[in-house]
């Protein structure tokens, strides 16, 4: 049942969705599908694909011969022993198992070199579907094609219990920033008049397609002699949308107040500030609607007290989606009611699960060391992080009306082989994990509907009859445009019958 609402559309509640009492959603980093659940049984995976794994092309599309080096060498930098450039020559054209004795022996524990994941590189990786192209455009050379024997992991197991969803794509194109934007308001933040800025050196050169960006005239000619070079890899698209890594314009952040300004906010001057966002959020429909609702961040309280440290808790400004919002500015009653310290090691978060004290919808995210991101985290570290996160909120007394969502922000430009739905000009991007735990999940059940990061919001939105946010209803009309299925809503991974 819907109805019109000052021009949106409320969808009210189907039968069975109100037993869900707790919605927590756990975002994790920068890891593809094919990158953890590549050989998942009964998944579309690497293992058996059901769509085609193309060869990696040069940037003229003709097939490699092998691939390059991992340019810097595999591992991070100050791990011991390391992985080296020389080491990693003359691979093979395809996937390869970092772990594996085909690969390097490399445990899932120990941390890789990084790997761009940017907002045009992505879809010049993903190369129409073709995902052939995730070499030619990366920074890392051959470890774009590199993943993880996933039956090792914690979470693989609790995949194994519930539903993983093998068709999960990444809400936007591109990296963490514009992905935790995404997972709150289904929109690209805005930065007016960025031409009249000091962020202008930042705006990006693109080619007539809007898709790709201009080639610099000194880029290496294959991706076996080097990483492509761009006449302006910047931050904002020319129309001045932020779709690369910005700062909040709020602190926490990773820009200073400026001098003798006021010491909550970042420096507005700062190039890489982005300015207050005012775009309608998840965050604003619950409030309306009087749902109770938190953003449980790890270590955000210690990293407010000046005490966020690298390796450990290493709290990351841009994995702060709400934080970017004017209607949570500091000292607005809606910050200090809904954005809330998860701890050091989520202990603040695990203490409010163990109490059954969460409100009706949690995002959690965990500390920078815990979050699996590429280049200063590891996979093991994160996902036993989080099993162990899901073990307390099996015992949680709200346990029984929860449905638990774990997921990744994006790829981390870690290849995928099955292409994304065709949509909007923001995405959606590669495929990623997706995991539904609850006592309602469909047991030991792979769910092949399509969905992205948005379908998170659709479950909340239909859940608690709320307005649909713009962004889902353009997404949803740019995939029936495209032929496309309609993104799901979760319901299908969940048994909800009374």
């Amino acid at each position: 049942m819907a109805l019109a609402v000052a021009g949106l559309t409320v969808v009210y509640a189907q039968s069975g969705l109100d037993r869900i009492g707790n919605i927590v959603v756990i975002f994790a980093e920068n890891r593809s599908f094919d990158t953890l659940y590549g050989s998942f049984p009964g998944a579309d995976g690497l293992a058996h694909p059901a769509e085609p794994v193309f060869p990696q092309v040069d940037r003229d599309g003709t097939p490699l011969r092998e691939l390059p080096s991992v340019w810097g060498g595999l591992t991070a930098a100050g791990v011991t022993p390391p992985v080296t450039e020389a080491q990693t020559a003359h691979l093979t054209n395809k996937p390869f198992a970092i772990d594996g004795p085909d690969g390097f022996n490399t445990s899932a524990g120990i941390v890789t070199r990084d790997l761009w994941h940017r907002f045009y590189q992505n879809q010049m990786q993903i190369d129409g579907g073709r995902n052939d192209k995730f070499v030619a455009y990366g920074d890392s050379g051959g470890l774009a094609m590199g993943h993880y024997d996933g039956s090792k992991m914690k979470m693989w197991e609790i995949a194994r219990q519930y539903t993983l969803a093998d068709h999960f794509f990444m809400g936007a194109f591109g990296g963490s920033f514009l992905n935790h934007i995404w997972l709150v308001c289904a929109c690209a933040p805005e930065y007016p008049n960025a031409d009249r800025s000091p962020a202008k050196p930042s705006i990006a050169v693109t080619e007539a397609d809007g898709v790709s960006l201009k080639i610099a005239p000194n880029s290496p000619p294959s991706a076996l002699t080097g990483t492509a070079k761009f006449v302006g890899d910047g931050n904002l698209t020319p129309d001045f949308f932020a779709v690369n890594t910005m700062q909040p314009p709020y602190q926490p952040s990773g820009n200073k107040p400026a001098a003798g300004g006021d010491p909550a906010l970042a420096d507005p001057m700062n190039p890489t500030t982005l300015p207050p966002q005012t775009r309608q959020t998840i965050g604003d429909l619950l409030s309306a609607q009087g749902v109770s609702w938190a953003w449980y961040s790890g270590a955000w309280q210690a990293t407010l007290s000046g005490n966020n440290a690298r390796p450990v808790p290493n709290f990351q400004y841009h994995h702060q989606p709400f934080n970017y919002f004017s209607s949570m500015a500091p000292g607005t009653s809606e910050r200090a009611k809904h954005l809330k310290d998860g701890g050091l090691a989520g202990s603040e978060f695990i203490k409010a699960i163990d109490a059954g004290t969460l409100e009706q919808v949690v995002f959690y995210k965990p500390q920078g060391n815990l979050n699996e991101h590429a280049g200063y985290a590891d996979v093991l570290a994160g996902d036993e992080h989080i099993a162990d996160v899901i073990s307390h909120l099996q015992k949680s007394p709200q346990w029984k009306n929860m449905v638990v969502i774990v997921t990744y922000d994006e790829n981390g430009g870690f290849f995928d082989h099955v292409a994304p739905p065709k949509a909007d000009r923001w995405g959606p991007g590669s495929r990623i994990p997706a995991i539904v735990i609850s006592p309602f999940a469909r047991k030991g059940y792979v769910d092949h509907t399509p969905y992205d990061t948005t379908s998170i919001l659709r479950l909340i939105m239909k859940r608690f009859g709320l307005p649909v946010l713009p962004g889902i209803q353009a997404r949803d009309a740019a995939v029936k445009t495209n032929g496309g299925q309609p993104l799901g809503d979760l319901t299908n991974a969940l048994l909800l019958a009374q």
